[in-house]
């Protein structure tokens, strides 16, 4: 099966650079060539004139479970977060909450653009979780990194605090060899940290997750850390490097992150929701000093929406007022240009949501031999004309009305700004009734509008 793309504007965020009118050739999973003019007389053609081709989207961290609460917390600082959901809401969710949230959140994912999807699933408490969660990766078709996380309740009489118990290396060994050889989907370990846990537990996580090869990634921040000196124990047991994620990282001082960036640590913003919640400012612009780049999630749809691009575009102007206050307040004048440029924003959800991945060399930009992940956006809308800068136009004035559609692998998943084979209502019923489910279990007012 041949596909030629024809005739789009295409930012590939890759070497090759940009063409202003190109096609690009698709076989089978991958992408065979990229050129002004390609001659296929076998390949469905694909009239993309009017259009802006990207790379498929990355949602480096997103915590999918939720989708059934979304709004739910839009009010709720970090601390009530904490207390109300994981404490409560949590507690009440059985294998088919996670199930119709995962794929539901997933759909949404491919509809808005994203064509893979950081999975961080921390309400987990036995392996039917776990598949039922991964059930509803596979079933929407999206390109997945499941990381496996572990739940967050207060403590029973008796029982061990979460902070205290290791990862449980068993299960995550039942997923890699249950899972193994899947092409969409990848099996991470979601773990405390020296943040959330205690040195002994941090110390068999990151253990863990480096004979097993996998990324650890880590939530930093929220409050005091359990194990203030757990950072300098474990890079002394050599158990810090490129496969480290670190989520949010306000809790580091400066000289802790230019040391983990020199370490080769990635790091994922989510700066919507940080900045909604009280963790702070996003990281963004310390990373920059440093020579690094953020991946971004979106990360609670309990709390805001999904789609990536809001996301780039927030988190680039969040950035650019402190940097323009920084500058004011030095100088006592405007900066005479922008700090952050709209293609490196771009970027932020690509080309370094696949390097956190450890997946540049499949996704995160479009080249040959690279996976067919890639999204049309119609240019030719109102809200789009005229484009004077096709980069500029994709991350300012793009929304989800312009998604026309979404491929990945190959395959397409959304075709005419509609998803395909998929019927949506019985699944949106099926969300609504465990929203519901779940919200009354806690006695929480919630509103089911159909």
């Amino acid at each position: 099966m041949r596909t030629l793309i024809r005739g789009a504007t295409v930012i590939t965020m890759d070497a090759q650079g940009d063409l202003p009118q190109g096609d690009i050739l698709v076989t089978g999973d991958s992408i065979t060539e990229i050129a002004p003019r390609i001659h296929a007389d076998d390949a469905q053609v694909v009239d993309a004139a009017g259009c802006i081709v990207i790379p498929g989207l990355v949602n480096a961290h997103m915590h999918t479970w939720q989708t059934a609460l979304r709004g739910l917390a839009a009010n709720w600082t970090l601390l009530e977060y904490f207390q109300k959901m994981h404490a409560g809401l949590a507690t009440v969710f059985e294998p088919q909450d996670l199930y119709i949230a995962t794929l539901v959140g997933a759909l949404n994912q491919i509809n808005c653009g994203t064509t893979t999807l950081a999975d961080w699933c921390h309400n987990n408490p036995t392996p039917a979780h776990n598949d039922a969660a991964i059930a509803g990766l596979v079933e929407s078709g999206i390109r997945a990194a499941f990381f496996h996380g572990t739940p967050k309740p207060d403590p029973k009489p008796g029982q061990a605090p979460f902070w205290e118990v290791p990862h449980p290396r068993a299960e995550v060994e039942r997923l890699l060899k249950a899972h193994q050889g899947k092409p969409l989907l990848s099996i991470q370990a979601a773990v405390l940290g020296p943040h959330y846990s205690t040195l002994e537990v941090a110390m068999h996580d990151f253990r863990m997750a480096r004979e097993l090869g996998l990324i650890a990634s880590l939530h930093q921040g929220g409050g005091a850390a359990r194990t203030p000196d757990g950072w300098e124990k474990l890079e002394a047991a050599g158990l810090l490097g490129d496969n480290i994620n670190i989520v949010h990282g306000h809790a580091l001082d400066d000289a802790q992150l230019k040391h983990f960036c020199e370490l080769g640590m990635s790091f994922s913003v989510a700066a919507e929701n940080e900045m909604t919640q009280g963790h702070g400012h996003p990281i963004t612009g310390r990373l920059r000093r440093f020579g690094r780049e953020p991946s971004l999630g979106a990360d609670l749809e309990s709390v805001l929406g999904g789609d990536m691009l809001t996301q780039a575009r927030l988190a680039l102007g969040v950035q650019r007022s402190l940097d323009n206050v920084a500058y004011r307040e030095a100088h006592g004048t405007m900066p005479p240009t922008s700090t952050i440029t709209t293609r490196e924003a771009l970027g932020w959800v690509t080309v370094e949501g696949a390097r956190m991945l450890k997946q540049s060399h499949r996704i995160g930009s479009l080249a040959p031999g690279k996976q067919a992940d890639l999204v049309l956006i119609r240019a030719s809308d109102l809200n789009m004309q005229p484009v004077h800068d096709p980069v500029s136009t994709v991350v300012m004035q793009t929304s989800l009305a312009n998604i026309d559609s979404v491929m990945v692998a190959g395959r397409w998943k959304k075709r005419d700004g509609q998803l395909l084979d998929v019927d949506l209502a019985p699944k949106l019923s099926a969300l609504r009734a465990s929203g519901q489910k779940i919200t009354q279990a806690l006695g929480l007012a919630s509103h089911q509008g159909d």
